[in-house]
């Protein structure tokens, strides 16, 4: 169970890496633009609040396990980034947008909570 639960941090971690990269670095016009309809509905500052809270969770699903730094740290992070999704899924679900990416980001992160909360890093 081990080796599924670092599949789906390292998985999990790229994933809301590259996404909150993207909404850090990219203008909100631009994300927009490129699809991201929800972003019109949140200041600027909200959505890089949401890019940078995505960034620190990917760091946190794999730095206390890489570490073995305070690794209970990993179930937390895994939890705060599927409640994160949660949130996602109720923004999307409001415009009538599909809901799939972040209700599979979400239950990915949850499954790995609940592994990690169960065995050590």
């Amino acid at each position: 169970m081990t080796v599924v639960a670092w599949i789906l941090q390292i998985v999990l971690a790229l994933a809301f890496l590259a996404a909150g990269i993207m909404k850090l670095v990219r203008p909100k016009p631009a994300l927009v633009s490129s699809g991201m309809g929800w972003a019109d509905d949140f200041s600027g500052n909200a959505v890089k609040g949401i890019g940078a809270v995505e960034v620190l969770g990917a760091l946190g699903l794999i730095l206390p396990a890489v570490t073995g730094i305070a690794p209970v740290l990993v179930p937390i992070a895994a939890l705060g980034l599927a409640i994160t999704m949660a949130c996602a899924v109720v923004v999307h679900l409001r415009r009538k947008e599909t809901i799939i990416p972040p209700l599979v980001l979400g239950v990915l992160a949850l499954v790995l909570a609940v592994l990690r909360f169960g065995t050590p890093a």
